[in-house]
């Protein structure tokens, strides 16, 4: 089975804040493609709230085989905040991000079921505010073409949906081209086919 070469992630990174009873409970969501990045985001926030009971989170990163996944009740009762923050990531199948929902306690005890409804909502209410995006994985492709292939070869590239980021006209023309993974091999054909071999791709 091919690695996926597109994801749903946050469009935006954002804030959501609800009061439950007295408690306060603060969402954050943040984009992050490595687990050291995701920790490091939670490392703050536990900073800028040091006083705060609790910093429940969940988080998604990476793709297919590789996604790591983590979430934390971090000292609520077990299964009321990690897990339902999880399921709302998991729910609408994001990744690269991290979801963090810090508890203030305000005296009123919330059960175990207000618990998982208010992580939950908290959750989905951030979610919400960031809006979210598809997002693809690419591969920047090198290339060398006479001048000759260099029209037909652009058009070629436009139509598979490659983008030229970089080009050199010397005595050659040097281009290289950026496309979705999934489309890579399709680009790379149809170019040799267009020039008989003559173009050079890395």
């Amino acid at each position: 089975m091919e690695t996926p070469d597109s994801y749903q992630t946050i469009n935006n990174n954002s804030e959501f804040e609800i009061k439950i009873k007295n408690s306060k409970f603060i969402g954050q969501v943040f984009l992050c493609e490595s687990e050291s990045k995701a920790v490091s985001i939670l490392e703050k926030t536990r900073k800028k709230y040091y006083d705060a009971t609790h910093h429940c989170f969940a988080y998604r990163i990476g793709l297919g085989k590789k996604l790591v996944i983590r979430y934390s009740d971090d000292g609520e009762p077990a299964g009321t905040a990690g897990r339902p923050i999880y399921d709302c990531l998991e729910g609408q199948d994001l990744t690269n991000l991290i979801l963090i929902v810090t508890r203030y306690f305000g005296g009123t005890k919330l059960g175990t079921g207000g618990l998982t409804h208010a992580y939950s909502d908290t959750a989905r209410q951030v979610l919400l505010k960031a809006g979210t995006v598809e997002k693809f994985i690419t591969e920047q492709i090198p290339m060398v073409l006479e001048f000759s292939d260099y029209n037909s070869a652009e058009r070629v590239i436009h139509q598979i949906g490659g983008k030229v980021i970089e080009s050199d006209f010397s005595d050659v023309v040097r281009l290289t081209v950026e496309i979705r993974l999934s489309l890579v091999h399709k680009l790379k054909n149809r170019l040799i086919d267009l020039t008989s071999g003559r173009i050079k791709i890395a």
